[in-house]
């Protein structure tokens, strides 16, 4: 079974050659024999008909915007299609299943039709079983089509509007749009009981209660969604990204809350790119593989561990499916070679203090060494970005010096990237290219890791927030400089991101004998990317302190114990996993203090 896929957003026919002239059609041997294979319809788009498409690639290799995806699939997957977007559009193989008292975790790479599949489960989607015009199934056929299967009593009820589904969406920027007033008045017309007040409490949202929403920032529109979403009683939950905006112990929190639902016998579905957070909510897990923007196939329901260990494998051994080239392996820490203290110190900073209208932060004094990348863990406005702006000598502090090391060169990747809107994504591939300071192939490798050539017919004001998140990553690991200063790179991004960026950063900080400090949330991200860690205590927004640079275990032992959660070491990846509270497990290594891991021999001369 052959897919063509013109995808649409970067498809731009009124800057390329004009009717048969475009190189797709031009140049397509199929249409140079008579065929009409790729044609122009009455919407300006040239459309390709995967029947006579032959499979050379050709029009892959000819069109300047990257738009044509040209791919072979088994010819099984033929009759699981449940939903095409047009003939040549994205193509989605396979459902969830939503099963009763069970979170189904649901992981995949952004643009593989995680959110249209929960499109389709809310209603505001009817699936065509790739079906068009007159040939579009009715209700009746797209049940039979699911006949003995959750599916079918599902589908049922949300024909018959039975079932009552709660969908908290992924946008929730785009909440001020259609809600408008205080954050109080919107939750009790939701529901106005004392669970209000629980979920304000689980959620910190007793200081948003009497703000308009239209002030409120993306972590704390995030948490007003989550309320409003648990507020609602239903039979199904569709979580869309609950982890987004939020840090460690607001993302812990919330997954407590979501474990708590399926108690009642509720559906409840969740995407999630937080691995740590997925391991810890769900029952259950989907894997989503593919191509994205061109098809996605929903894999079969696995245990937890195994269809986590699964993902990270990138091997399905039910099905015989290799989506990854290479497995993701961690590994244990810390290692011998990951000890700095013999090597080159980079940057040496005093103790500082600072106070920015009601908040004051004090800083520990620290340095960090050649090769060494630091990691920041805190809860949120507890200062990770303020020290990040006093070490690049954006602000400067109220008492103490910045930095002992003169003349050091730092580049910065901010947590609110800026850039011209009209900046077009070529200019910054052309200067990543010429930039002297690098060989070619290190360009190459962050240029192909982070996938930043396919986006260079695009300006800045076109990108997701993913594509310009690995644009910026991308523009400061190839900025000549000592020190390079990363605050949230993993936001937008989704799973298969994450872990490249995370194996990107390491090998550039380590290929060039620099530094970096690096802000992370993600703590399986943070854990694959650091050496060291700092972390920020105190109370948020008020007053807060951070740590001198500690070993990873020290660090994630202080953090993990303050955060009330202790992780494991999965026995096949290596992965930190979260115990459940109150398990066996959990209680011995609270007893024993090692909230991170407990270490292995091998690591004992280390510790």
């Amino acid at each position: 079974m052959r897919i063509a896929v013109i995808n649409r957003d970067s498809c731009k026919p009124n800057d390329c050659a004009s009717g048969p002239n475009k190189p797709c059609i031009k140049y397509c041997p199929r249409n140079r024999t008579g065929d009409e294979t790729i044609k122009l319809w009455d919407d300006g788009f040239p459309h390709v008909n995967p029947l006579l498409c032959s499979g050379c690639g050709i029009c892959v290799k000819k069109c300047p915007f990257h738009c044509y995806t040209i791919i072979n699939i088994p010819e099984k997957l033929e009759t699981e299609v449940v939903h095409k977007y047009s003939p040549d559009g994205f193509s989605l193989f396979r459902m969830l299943l939503p099963t009763k008292g069970r979170v189904l975790g649901v992981v995949g790479q952004n643009g593989i039709g995680k959110s249209t599949a929960l499109k389709i489960l809310s209603g505001s989607l009817k699936m065509n079983l790739g079906k068009f015009g007159k040939e579009q199934p009715e209700w009746d056929e797209i049940i039979s089509n699911f006949k003995g299967s959750i599916l079918q009593e599902y589908l049922t009820l949300l024909r018959d509007k039975k079932i009552r589904i709660i969908h908290k969406p992924q946008e929730i920027t785009d909440i001020p749009k259609f809600v408008n007033g205080k954050v109080i008045d919107i939750l009790k017309k939701i529901n106005d009981s004392p669970k209000i007040e629980v979920l304000s409490k689980e959620l910190d949202l007793d200081l948003l209660l009497n703000r308009d929403i239209s002030v409120l920032s993306g972590g704390e529109l995030q948490r007003v969604a989550i309320a409003a979403a648990l507020l609602r009683d239903g039979e199904c939950y569709l979580i869309d990204e609950p982890s987004s905006y939020l840090d460690v112990s607001q993302r812990l929190r919330m997954a407590r809350l979501i474990r708590k639902l399926p108690q009642d016998s509720k559906r409840v579905i969740v995407i999630e790119h937080d691995l740590a957070i997925l391991d810890f909510l769900s029952d259950q897990v989907c894997l989503l593989y593919g191509e994205p923007g061109a098809y996605g196939i929903i894999s079969n329901v696995a245990g937890v561990r195994v269809g986590i260990n699964t993902f990270l494998n990138g091997y399905i051994k039910s099905e015989n499916m290799r989506f990854r080239e290479e497995p993701i392996q961690f590994h244990d820490r810390p290692p011998a070679d990951t000890l700095f203290y013999a090597s080159k110190v980079v940057c040496e900073y005093n103790d500082m203090e600072t106070q920015l209208g009601d908040f004051h932060l004090r800083i520990s004094a620290g340095e960090i060494h050649a090769g060494e990348v630091i990691g920041i863990l805190g809860p949120n406005g507890s200062g990770k970005s303020t020290f990040i702006n006093l070490i690049a000598g954006i602000i400067q502090p109220t008492k103490g010096k910045t930095l002992q090391t003169e003349e050091l060169k730092i580049a910065v990747k901010s947590q609110y990237i800026e850039y011209d809107p009209e900046k077009p994504v070529f200019d910054i591939i052309q200067k990543i290219k010429g930039s002297p300071h690098f060989d070619i192939q290190y360009k190459k490798r962050i240029l192909r890791g982070l996938k930043i050539e396919t986006l260079e017919n695009r300006t800045i004001e076109e990108l997701s927030g993913g594509e310009l998140q690995r644009v910026a990553i991308a523009d400061c690991l190839t900025e000549e400089a000592d020190l390079y200063l990363i605050d949230e790179p993993s936001a937008f991004l989704d799973v298969e991101m994450r872990l490249a960026m995370a194996i990107i950063i390491r090998k550039s900080i380590e290929s060039n004998k620099k530094a970096a400090f690096v802000v992370e949330h993600d703590i399986i991200t943070q854990d694959f990317i650091s050496d060291s860690l700092i972390v920020f205590k105190g109370e948020p927004g008020s007053n807060c302190f951070c740590t001198p640079p500690q070993d990873l275990r020290s660090g994630m032992n202080d953090f993990l114990k303050m955060m009330n959660i202790t992780f494991r070491r999965d026995l096949s990846t290596g992965r930190p996993r979260v115990n459940k509270l109150g398990s066996n497990i959990d209680k011995m290594q609270r007893k024993i203090g090692e909230y991170y891991y407990i270490p292995t021999k091998d690591e004992e001369p280390y510790l």
